[in-house]
């Protein structure tokens, strides 16, 4: 099995250690990590803005970075769903724009090998209990795209009910939208926090020491709130949580 680290652009410019949680703990559990230098960014922004044409560079760009490998783990939710669905959609456009088939190709070599990090432990490793250690009282902001995209369902869940030590406390409101949106939380600003703002509320009645996300944009938007209002609370992705081990909690 080889098993390639799809780092991210938030991970690699403002999270770094999220990158290298799921390195030590997929090393953990057997599994040796590629990273292909040639990766770069998914194309979310820019598709998301509009800029389709702008975007199909870096769908053969992924596809290339990744052709030697049987998995893609990334640690983000927004940037898997990105790949997973709509790549597709950008190469079915070009076709369909008499472009040819090339996209399309590149979009069908990327798309079953690109997993979320919680998908590939519990779908691929057939895992939940990674033998994490975290003593602290989380809660679990499950966001957008890993809900509404991927289906994440309660996969994230179950692997953060099976870490040692970790008490696990309900987030009131949970499926609702921390606010962030990528370029959402630019072109709304007011509207974004406002939204961040009741989410961090929810959050902080918890009780919770640390809010635990499957993506380091909605961390950042939330964890920048929750230090606006005044919170201790930490956020922290789960990648962190589940790379834990008594010896050496992240």
């Amino acid at each position: 099995m080889r098993v390639a680290l799809f780092i991210t652009c938030v991970n690699d410019t403002l999270y770094p250690q999220t990158g290298q949680a799921v390195v030590t703990l997929l090393e953990r559990l057997g599994v040796e990590v590629g990273f292909p230098e040639g990766q770069s960014c998914c194309g979310q922004p820019q598709f998301n803005t509009g800029y389709r044409h702008e975007t199909e560079p870096l769908v053969r760009r992924y596809a290339a970075a990744f052709r030697d490998y049987d998995y893609v783990v990334a640690p983000s939710g927004s940037c898997a769903a990105m790949v997973r669905d709509n790549y597709p959609r950008i190469g079915a456009k070009a076709a369909a724009e008499g472009r040819g088939q090339e996209l399309v190709d590149a979009a069908a070599e990327a798309v079953p090998k690109t997993y979320e990090l919680t998908e590939f432990l519990t779908d691929v490793l057939k895992v939940t209990d990674v033998g994490a250690y975290y003593p602290h009282t989380v809660t679990y902001h499950p966001t957008c795209h890993g809900l509404r995209m991927l289906g994440l369902g309660d996969r994230p869940r179950s692997l953060l009910a099976a870490v040692k030590g970790l008490n696990l406390v309900e987030l009131p409101g949970a499926d609702e939208c921390c606010g962030f949106g990528g370029t959402f939380a630019v072109k709304n600003a007011a509207v974004s926090a406002a939204m961040g703002a009741d989410k961090a509320r929810n959050i902080t009645a918890t009780g919770a020491e640390a809010v635990c996300t499957v993506d380091n944009s909605c961390q950042m938007h939330i964890g920048g709130t929750l230090a606006r209002q005044g919170s201790t609370v930490r956020p922290v992705h789960i990648a962190e949580i589940l790379a834990s081990t008594e010896g050496n909690v992240w």
